[in-house]
């Protein structure tokens, strides 16, 4: 993670008292305490919000299937439409798909997707500003996707609408940029919080994947949120645990090497999923050619022959992932749900479909692991615990491969599960996947999405800018140039007259030859024959700098040369049309940074 990115406020800022005389909006912005107090608004918004938006989905739900969860169904026909049968599938996709499609397409297209990395996006790139029309879109956008079968989660789309909550409120009361990420985090940490009864996982989730960094003041705020958002959660949904599993026990000491082998095998299954949904998206990226705001309709008809096939794969499917940690399964069948949760999702996120793909890596770490605990236990039943045991602890690595948040699936495992016994070996297993995750993948299956953008999450914010800001965005006036017949001795006067240490060089007709440096001129002018030479003898061409070059560009080729800038050029005309020094980008930088 990086360090402190959010950490740009004054460092006098905290300790400064506000006067009584000053107006509500000023002691928002300025007091500490006033951060506190926004933070638990978000909470209680975001906490509300998760609540509508369970209820949305499960209204969908009932309205598409009949069912208050057809994934534990088995296929049954609608109670209002039983002519059909299991037939109704292939059509209620696709009805959806024509109300959310043209919704999502005209009034919030960054509703489209798995959320997280938009949320990433705005901290990282605009200063935490999520358009307000987000809340509602995304949360109508993903219920009626979930009701009608995709197989998503909902902790992708509670983040945005938790977070687009908190960015709404914070550029009301006019926070700078640094408060207002951190209410985005508070937004997203209320909604996990809420929304999986998950007060700890909640601010871990919101510190390690969307503000990268557990700075002290931030930290407080975003668990204020989460502990606000869980209280109205539980108010509303109760206090127990999110899966109601039987508990588990370990039997052998010897069976932390299989947990090893199992962090391994199902890690490996998380960096499997995060290139397949890709995979597929391009796919459907290039096969599509008609109106985006169709495609989720037009692509709903193959995810309703899938679900025809499978109709486990509807919707979030925790009934399912809940029978196969309790050896409701056989072997042959958790490698299929595996396969066919994969490419469920996948193909739910390439058509279009709005959800989250937080709770599939758990259904496919609880099968993979399940699976990988029968094969054990077949082999070795004497020493090993029961098979639900290594689908428990597959959760929560799946999730740690695919997102690289390890912190985050120990806790938010724990909080869903209640299961405190096995956290040995639930940390053994999710450290070997994450490591196994960043061995086969350099990318998260978040940060993909924005690396294929040109986002760098990787980088200091200030590099990030500079590799998109254009250097025709960081010019000053061009230094006079000079003649290529100039004499030495007036090009030294006019090299130090400028104090840049190099100066364009212009040809008979005015076109660029290069560029003299100080240097040069005065290593010829102690040579006996300096006299009969010009700067055109001594002129040289520079790494060449257009309008279209990036400023980490520019900043490579003033690295390396002599002088203190640079000119740029227009390569058709072969005209100079600035000029380009540190100083002009640092100012250029700032003033995108403002602004």
């Amino acid at each position: 993670m990086t360090v402190a990115q959010n950490r740009t406020q004054p460092a006098a800022t905290a300790s400064v008292p506000v006067p009584r005389h000053q107006p509500l909006a000023r002691w928002l912005r300025e007091s500490p305490t006033g951060l506190l107090v926004l933070s638990v608004a978000i909470g209680a918004g975001s906490g509300l919000g998760a609540v509508a938006f369970r209820w949305l989905i499960t209204a969908f739900t009932r309205l598409f299937s009949g069912h208050a969860d057809y994934a534990a169904a088995g296929g049954q026909a609608h109670p209002w439409l039983p002519a059909l049968g299991p037939w109704f599938l292939l059509i209620t996709p696709v009805l959806a798909g024509l109300v959310y499609g043209p919704l999502v397409h005209r009034f919030a297209p960054e509703a489209r997707g798995h959320g997280v990395p938009e949320v990433m996006y705005a901290v990282a790139e605009r200063g935490g500003r999520i358009p307000a029309q987000v809340t509602v879109v995304k949360a109508l956008a993903s219920a009626m996707t979930i009701g009608s079968g995709g197989s998503v989660g909902r902790e992708g789309p509670i983040v945005q609408i938790g977070s687009a909550l908190g960015s709404t409120l914070g550029r009301l009361a006019r926070l700078p940029e640094w408060r207002l990420r951190v209410l985005v985090a508070c937004g997203a940490a209320g909604g996990i919080a809420a929304t999986f009864n998950a007060p700890l996982a909640g601010p871990f989730f919101a510190m390690e994947l969307i503000l990268r960094d557990f700075a002290a003041e931030s930290f407080g705020a975003v668990v204020l949120s989460s502990v606000t958002a869980s209280v109205v959660g539980r108010a509303v949904f109760g206090n127990a645990a999110f899966l109601s599993l039987p508990p588990f026990a370990l039997r052998n000491p010897v069976e932390y090497l299989l947990f090893v082998a199992l962090g391994i095998v199902v890690g490996s299954c998380g960096v499997l999923f995060t290139r397949v949904l890709y995979l597929v998206e391009d796919a459907c990226d290039w096969l599509w050619r008609g109106p985006e705001w169709l495609r989720p309709a037009a692509g709903g008809l193959l995810l309703g022959g899938l679900l025809l096939l499978l109709p486990e794969m509807y919707g979030v499917g925790y009934p399912v992932l809940q029978n196969a940690v309790q050896g409701r399964y056989v072997l042959g069948f958790l490698l299929l749900l595996l396969a066919g949760k994969i490419l469920a999702t996948s193909l739910t996120i390439g058509i279009g479909g709005s959800g989250g793909v937080f709770a599939p890596s758990l259904f496919i770490g609880a099968m993979g692991g399940t699976a990988f605990g029968i094969a054990a236990h077949t082999a070795l039943p004497g020493l090993t615990a029961s098979p639900g045991v290594y689908g428990l602890i597959g959760m929560g690595a799946a999730f740690a491969s695919a997102a690289r948040a390890p912190i985050t699936a120990v806790v938010i495992l724990f909080e869903l599960t209640g299961q405190y016994t096995i956290i040995l070996p639930m940390l053994t297993a999710i450290v070997v996947a994450t490591l196994t995750g960043k061995a086969l993948s350099r990318d998260t299956i978040y940060t993909l999405k924005l690396t294929r953008r040109g986002v760098d999450l990787t980088q200091h914010p200030q590099a990030r800018r500079a590799a998109r800001l254009p250097a025709a965005a960081a010019l000053e006036p061009l230094p006079q140039p000079l003649g290529h017949d100039t004499g030495l001795e007036t090009a030294a006067r006019a090299l130090a007259l400028s104090g840049h240490g190099i100066l364009p060089v212009l040809g008979p007709g005015g076109d660029y030859q290069g560029c003299v440096t100080a240097q040069a001129v005065a290593e010829t002018l102690s040579n006996d024959q300096a006299d009969a030479r010009t700067v055109g003898d001594l002129a040289e061409l520079p790494p060449l700098l257009t309008g279209e070059s990036t400023v980490n560009e520019a900043l490579d080729a003033l690295t390396g040369a002599q002088g203190t800038g640079l000119p740029v050029l227009d390569p058709e005309t072969r005209t100079l049309t600035g000029w380009i020094t540190h100083q002009s980008i640092l100012t250029a930088l700032r003033g995108q940074e403002q602004g």
